[in-house]
């Protein structure tokens, strides 16, 4: 015990010190409230560049945090979000409903990630968003949820307007559940639920960072998944992390440089401009 102990000290003793070292901002979210459900109202945490200018259109990524789509909170992406705000973007985490909360299915997941987008994109310009520069990021659950935006006709709230669209424009997946195969029995025909078999002409942009000894979404998936990207002429790329496991990018030195890669993905894609904050 003692020895579990001290190792979860050092970790969290490291997270700290690469997070305190770059002097990320510690900016506060806004809370916008953007969809009212029978289980509850859900919200978006919203952070602002310090020399937030309304007159002007900022590039925007949303998170979705993990937990199997039975557990979790917005919280998860709350670093990632401070540092990107930083960097002079509308950073935006997202409450959706889950299991352990609501009592509600990934089917319920699905629709909100969906609504949440449809909604930024529906007020971009009173929360001056470029509508053509919104990005979907998400751990596990939640990087199956901003991939099923992405990549999936289905599970839009049919009491939205469904004339604005609910597709990211690029998509940033740390481990995602990439593929929804009969290990999880909730939908009749789970690959009407799996981005892996989606994937489509239009398809975002995307990059997916993953450990090499992930056990939930297995390398090879994820090496499939690049291939029927590039079949359709979407641009995939893939860092893989040796010797992580899932779960790994809110660890230690994966932490910072899962940050740094996701920097200069933006930048590539004319998100960000000027050099990552953070380094190594």
């Amino acid at each position: 015990m003692l020895r579990f102990t001290i190792s979860t000290l050092l970790i969290l003793g490291s997270l700290q010190l690469n997070y305190s070292q770059n002097k990320i901002q510690q900016i506060k979210p806004e809370k916008i409230l953007y969809k009212n459900t029978k289980e509850g109202e859900l919200n978006l945490f919203v952070y602002k560049p310090s020399e937030f200018d309304i007159k002007k259109k900022y590039s925007c990524i949303v998170f979705f945090h993990g937990g199997g789509w039975n557990s979790g909170n917005p919280e998860q992406f709350q670093r990632q979000s401070r540092y990107f705000a930083s960097r002079g973007m509308v950073t935006i985490s997202v409450e959706y409903r889950i299991r352990n909360k609501h009592g509600t299915s990934p089917i319920q997941a699905m629709e909100d990630a969906k609504s949440a987008i449809r909604f930024i994109r529906s007020n971009a310009r009173l929360l001056s968003i470029d509508p053509s520069k919104i990005a979907a990021a998400g751990g596990s659950a939640g990087g199956h949820l901003a991939a099923v935006a992405g990549n999936i006709e289905l599970f839009d709230n049919g009491d939205e307007d469904l004339t604005i669209s609910s597709k990211p424009n690029l998509l940033i997946l740390y481990n995602p559940v990439i593929h929804y195969g009969r290990k999880w029995i909730w939908i009749d025909n789970p690959s009407d639920a799996s981005p892996y078999d989606n994937i489509s002409k239009g398809a975002p942009p995307t990059i997916i960072l993953t450990g090499t000894e992930d056990k939930v979404i297995p390398v090879e998936l994820i090496e499939n998944y690049k291939k029927r990207m590039d079949a359709v002429g979407s641009r995939c790329n893939i860092i893989l992390y040796e010797g992580a496991e899932h779960a790994f990018f809110n660890r230690g030195d994966d932490f910072v440089d899962t940050l740094l890669q996701t920097d200069i993905f933006l930048k590539s894609n004319g998100y960000l401009s000027g050099p990552p904050t953070i380094n190594k």
